[in-house]
Formats: structure tokens, sequence, C-alpha cells
């Protein structure tokens, strides 16, 4: 069995059960079943299945109609046999997770939908029994009353269960899945996808569509029911070539017409298909089968002279009061709650392993319950991570290792602000992969190259965070009014981060502010650094000219720190807030999604260059009412001027590449460690606005004023040299504090757009440490926003 890939044996599995919801062979199955649930050697009978299945993999691709004509003929059990394929999740899901306003439940709402997605799903598959899917096996007992008490309850799919075994998910990751299953069971395993999220959530929306596929269709994508001289295949593709429509769904870049056929007609068409109805149905449309309708969400009447919950969305059910008398009854605020809010909050406390004070919700006398086994505690696998690694996280800021039972989760944004250089401050990241779509359109062929691309990524994803986490943050003591807050009377040591989801290749995080951009960096990079590690098939064999590229040029340590030939085909773009620790969440969360959309647009525009690598946008926002509209809008009609003759000066530059990201901090560091005159570096951001040719007479008159001979030079080598040369090799000129960008053109004429870093370095110089700095060192908030 450890030769036989997981998808060979699902194919076989279905080819062996039939099209009818009765198998056809169920004395086999069942010896299979057990087989595959002990780990044994495959049953002797199930053995021609299997073979049959290694044959359709093996089969080459039809270069003519005749050939695809022939295998119809040849082999009438991949013709005339069905398989089904589902696919489904959460739609919807920031609506759901940010709609409600405090830490707890935003954290318990993610928390809820991991754990539907990564167990209950995979549960109704038995995948506890399975190797690959280990938090399914650390909730055995979960999984099958997931299934006894749940799946085969009369009056949901007790037949469904039977129908499916663990080697038939595709992948089970990001908020989705796609399986293969019984062409039978296709419509009740899709309608038990959206059951189990509606009955779990009761507010989420989910999705699930599914849809039956000849088997040959697994190897050369759609496929009509009949063969004939009408049939799209290569000949016809070459003689409409140039109709606009085929020339859409075909042709890609530097590709041939062959390859890019062959590229199309695929598992990835199947895929395609299933995208295009779970949108359709997603939008409330009817689609050709008899499930019913999903146009009406679930709906929770409300009352003009009721209480509402905490999030003002539906009546509330009852109050968490707190009890002088007994500590462990109620809550801190008296919240009120629905019974969807009352579940946000309890996953919340489970997932933060907060057991102290849940008799709140014994006391509604609910029958729901959590399954606390279940539920995924980011924190917890960050730290079964540290002890993988033997990563010397405990015992960064301590001769001797704090021991991690020590060591709790924070429980609000407060207490990660407080781990900030600049107390109460938090940075919001949101990452995002990039390239996905087009790698797994040109490289994802088959079922096999779905699964492996799906761990892969999720297993780079996954670990790239907790690479960044462990190597920037460590252990800290929150000060004595947040102690207090937790009624304690010994140091409280805690993890100072939020890992709201990592899910796919998408990641939500909070961290201390003044860690922020290095954060983000280093998870881009550990990013392309891991997926190249599992082989050349992530490997972009194309170089790129660093100068059309990146802004930043250190001549040493260019050559040591940028690699231009070995890129990864696949990186994260990054948007990243830094804001108070008062700033409304769901309002911090719309600002880095546009901040992530900018990085992600700035990566697109340089793939034309070459480049593959990832980007950073960041934000430092030190009000609410600093952004009235969106960034965008903030940025151009704020940050955008022009001066004689229609000049556009852009007074920021972000977004960066990772590379520029590293040269920014290392400037700043740079600027800190010197101790340039603040009032000075801010009097050049105001006088910035003025005009290119006056910032320019500024600074060269703020910098031959240093007293410091040793500060003039490094500013000259860390900033002018390093950012601000002109893009012309032959100019000598001296541009600081401006850089020029690619001349645009307006008409006839040729127009050059400068920009600077200086009020990024302005913005981001509080929140960085000099380099003898002891890291309890802090500014105050009141500090920083005076500045």
């Amino acid at each position: 069995m450890e030769n036989t890939h997981s998808m060979t044996i699902a194919i076989a599995w279905c080819l062996a059960w039939g099209d009818e919801r009765e198998p056809k062979h169920k004395e086999v199955l069942d010896k299979t079943r057990e087989a595959l649930k002990a780990g044994r050697e495959l049953p002797e009978e199930f053995q021609p299945f299997v073979k049959q299945a290694e044959e359709l993999d093996n089969l080459k691709f039809p270069e003519t109609l005749q050939e695809l004509k022939q295998y119809a003929e040849k082999y009438p059990h991949f013709w005339n046999s069905q398989i089904g394929l589902v696919y489904g999740g959460a739609t919807k899901i920031k609506q759901y997770v940010f709609e409600a306003t405090k830490l707890p439940d935003i954290r318990g709402a993610s928390a809820l939908l991991d754990r539907i997605n990564l167990i209950d799903l995979p549960a109704f598959f038995s995948c506890e029994n399975h190797s690959d899917y280990q938090q399914c096996q650390r909730a055995k007992d979960y999984c099958k009353k997931v299934r006894e008490e749940w799946l085969d309850k009369p009056d949901n799919f007790p037949q469904l269960s039977n129908a499916l075994i663990p080697e038939l998910i595709i992948y089970s990751t990001g908020g989705n899945i796609l399986a293969f299953c019984p062409a039978a069971f296709i419509d009740e395993l899709a309608d038990a996808i959206e059951k189990r999220y509606t009955e779990e959530t009761l507010t989420a929306n989910s999705c699930a569509v599914g849809a039956k596929f000849k088997l040959l269709e697994i190897n050369y994508g759609l496929l009509p029911n009949i063969i004939n001289q009408d049939t799209f295949w290569l000949d016809k593709y070459y003689q409409n070539r140039e109709h606009p429509l085929v020339k859409a769904y075909f042709d890609q870049l530097d590709t041939s017409p062959e390859e890019a056929f062959q590229e199309r007609k695929t598992f990835n068409e199947l895929a395609g298909k299933l995208a295009s109805l779970f949108n359709q149905r997603r939008n409330g449309n009817s689609l050709a089968n008899n499930r019913s309708l999903r146009r009406y969400p679930p709906m929770f009447e409300t009352h003009p002279y009721l209480k509402r919950d905490e999030g003002e969305r539906r009546c509330a059910i009852m109050q968490a009061k707190t009890d002088p008398n007994d500590p462990t009854q109620g809550l801190p605020g008296d919240p009120w709650f629905s019974e969807a809010s009352a579940r946000k909050r309890l996953v919340g406390q489970i997932a933060k392993r907060d057991n102290s004070s849940q008799k709140w919700y014994k006391q509604l006398g609910l029958d729901w319950q959590p399954g606390n086994e279940a539920i995924i505690s980011w924190v917890q696998k960050f730290e079964d991570y540290l002890d993988t690694t033997l990563h010397k996280y405990y015992s960064k800021i301590r001769s001797e290792n704090i021991h991690r039972n020590k060591v709790k989760e924070a429980i609000n944004v407060r207490e990660i602000a407080d781990a900030s250089v600049v107390n109460g401050f938090v940075a919001y990241i949101y990452a995002d992969g990039n390239n996905m779509g087009g790698y797994i359109q040109k490289k994802i062929e088959n079922p096999e190259d779905y699964q492996n691309f799906s761990r892969d990524i999720f297993d780079a994803t996954e670990k790239s965070v907790y690479a960044a986490l462990t190597k920037h943050l460590q252990p800290h003591t929150i000060n004595a009014n947040l102690q207090a807050e937790r009624k304690s009377d010994e140091e409280v040591w805690i993890h100072p981060f939020e890992i709201l989801t990592i899910g796919g290749d998408d990641v939500m995080l909070i961290v201390p502010a003044d860690k922020a951009l290095a954060i983000a960096k280093t998870i881009g990079e550990e990013f392309e650094k891991i997926l190249l590690s599992k082989g050349k098939r992530y490997k972009k064999d194309k170089a790129y000219n660093p100068n059309l590229v990146h802004r930043y040029y250190n001549q040493n340590e260019k050559e040591e720190k940028l690699n231009t030939t070995e890129q990864c085909e696949l990186s994260m773009s990054t948007g990243v807030l830094i804001t108070a620790e008062d700033t409304p969440i769901y309002y911090a969360q719309k600002l880095t999604e546009q901040l992530l959309k900018s990085a992600k647009k700035r990566a697109k525009d340089l793939k034309k260059d070459g480049y593959y690598g990832g980007t950073v946008d960041f934000l430092f926002m030190k009000s609410v009412t600093m952004i009235s509209s969106n960034i965008n809008e903030f940025r151009s009609n704020g940050l955008t001027k022009f001066g004689i003759k229609k000049q556009k000066l852009k007074l920021y530059a972000a977004p960066y590449t990772l590379y520029e990201l590293g040269g920014l901090l290392e400037t700043a560091k740079a600027l800190k460690d010197a101790e340039f005159p603040r009032s000075q570096l801010y009097q050049i951001r105001s006088l910035l606005e003025r005009g290119k040719q006056t910032a320019i007479l500024n600074y060269r008159y703020f910098r031959v004023r240093l007293n410091d001979k040793k500060a003039q030079e490094l500013l000259k080598r860390q900033f002018e040299e390093a950012w601000c040369k002109p893009k012309n090799p032959d100019n000598n000129g001296n541009l600081a504090p401006w850089m020029s960008l690619k001349d645009e053109k307006e008409g006839k004429e040729e127009k050059v757009t400068y920009e600077t870093i200086w009020r990024d370095l302005v913005d981001l110089y509080p929140f960085i440490e000099k380099s003898n700095d002891n890291p309890s060192t802090k500014k105050s908030k009141q500090q920083t926003l005076q500045s």
C-alpha cells in the first residue's frame, strides 16, 4: 500500500463502488476499508481496480481526435464509468469572522471555521485513521462523534459515511475541500458540507457543489458524451486559434500551441467547472439538479424593544454577568450574547486554553458542544514547532530557560501592544500568495499534483509564520496593570502575538508594532525558501535585472543577499497596518486588506520585469481619523504633489520588494544608531511638500551641518548611495532625498515621477531600537503621537 498513491486508491475505490448508491463489490470494499484502517496490504480482490486506475494514469495524451476516439473504444470502463467530484467550503469568511468587534469573538469565529474545515469535514471520510491527518488523529473520539451522532443520523445522511474513505480527499485546507466520491453521492456530500457549516456556526455562509465526470476526463479535461467529427480537439484548435474566445481560453505566454492546449485539457478543467458551479450556487442561482436552493441564508429575527447581543446583530438570549462572590461566574464587562455569538466566545476561550471561566455557557443549558479536543490552538502548534526545531526562543532574554508552561497566550490586543518598543501600538499583518492561479493552470495536471501542491503550500505558509515569530519575538512579561486584570500575583509571561488564521496561502496576524515589518519580510523570505527546498517544481529558471526591480542598492551586501537567478515561482505579498491598540479590529482589517491589494498590484507589475518575489505595503496610522476614505485616495490626495511643469512628486515609496524592505530597515537602524536629531528629520519631511528643489537644498544643508563626520558618511552611504542614485549610470548628480521612477509618457512628452522614502523613514524611526538598547526600553504612546 505504501507504493500506491492515495489518488490511485481513490479512483480504484470509485471504480469498485460503481455508479449506483449500492456498491457493486460490497465485500471487496469492506475488506479494503479494514485494510486501509489497519495500514495493511490492500486485499487481492481490490488489486484489479488498482491496476485499472494505474493504467488510466499511464495513458498518453491523444494528439489527434482519432486517438481520443480509440481510447473511448479501447477502455470502455474509463468511458462509461463515472466518478463524483465535490468542491465546497465557507464563503464571506471575513464577514463572519469580523462581524464582532472584540478579539475573543474574532478568535473564536476563526477557530470554529478552522475546526470545521480541518477536522469536521475530513471526519466524514474517517480521516482519524490516516497518518496524513494528524489533527484528526488527535481528536479521534470527536471525529467518530461527528459521524455517529450527526452524519449518520436518519434525518441527515445515513449512507454517506460508508461510501467515503480518507484517500478520496484531494485537499482540505484554506477553508475549502475538494474530494472524489462515488457518483451517486455527490449531492449528499455537498449538502452535508453546507449543513455542517450552518448547524455549527448558525450564521456563516457556505457553499458546496458536485458533478459527475467520466474517468477519462480526469486525464483529458471536459469531453462530450459522443466523440465525433464535431468534437473540439487539437485539429479544430489550430483552425480556430485566432478566435477571441479560443485565444482567451487556451493561449498562454511563452508556450507553444500544443503545450497550451495540453495544459488546459487536464484535471484543471474539471476543477474549473466546479468553481463555475460554485459561484453560480453561491450567488443564489438554481442549477440543473434536485438540490434545494441556498438563496435564502440563515436569518434571525430582531425586535426594536428586545436586547441585542454585543454586535447589535441578533436578539440576546443571556447575559454573562459576573458575581462578586464567585469569580468563576460570568465574564468581564457583563456581555450579552445571542447563541451565535456565545458559540464564538466559547470557542475563543478554548482556543486560548482558558478553562477558568466557562460556567457562563453551561448556565445557558444549550445542547451544542464545541468539541474541546478538536479546537485548534495556533499557539500550541507554535510551541510544538519550537520543540521540533530546538530553537532558543524561551532563553533569549535570560540566561536560564523559561519553561514553556509558564508562557501563556495574550488574551487581548493591549497585552500584545505592551511588548512593543512604542507602548500602545500593534500591527496587523495580512499575507497572501502570488501567482497561485497561473501556477495551477500551467503546472498542475492531475489530482495527485493538486494534493501535493496543497500540502506544500499549507506547510510552507505555516512554517514561515512560525519561523518569523521565532526569529523576531520573545516571551514578554506584561506590565502591572495588565497583570492585575488577569488577577495574578505573579509575573505573567506571554507569547506577544495573535494568529487569527493560517489557511492555505493566506495569513492574518497581530504582532507588536516594532517587529511587524521584520516579521512580514521573514514570512515572505521563508515561504519562498521552504518551497524551493521541496524540489525544482517551484523554481523559476528566469533571471531578472535588479536595477529594473529594486530601488535599493548596497554594493557591500548585494552579492550576498540578492539572488536574481534562483527565484521561487510562488511568493507572498503582505499588507501591514501599524496602529494604536484601541483601533477597531474590523476597521484595521479593512485597511490591511487594502494594503495587501496594493502590494499584490506591485508584485504583478514587477512580474513584467521578470521578478517573482514578494512585496510588502505598510502604513503607520496614529489615529483612526487619519484616513476618511481609503488608502489609495489618501495617498493620491494627501501624499502626491505636482511641482514645476506638473512634475509628479510622491511623498511615499511603498510598496516595497522584500529586498527593498530589508534596505529600509537597515537605513532606519543606521539613522537611529547615529542619533540624528529628530527635529531635523521632521523638518525635512515637512519641506518635501514645497517641491523637488527646495527639499534637495534643505536636505543638503542639513547633512553638511552635521557635526559628526561619521554621521555624514553614514547618511551618504546608507541613504544617498543606497537609494537616491539617478537611473542613468552616466549621471553623477545627487537627487537625495528623492528617487526617480521610470519615465512615464504623457502624449509626446516624457515625464519623470519622483518619490522618497523619507516619510516612511520618519514614521518608522520611533519603532526602531538602537543596537545597544535594552529590549525593555520603551517610549510612551503620548510621546510618539506628539511626534
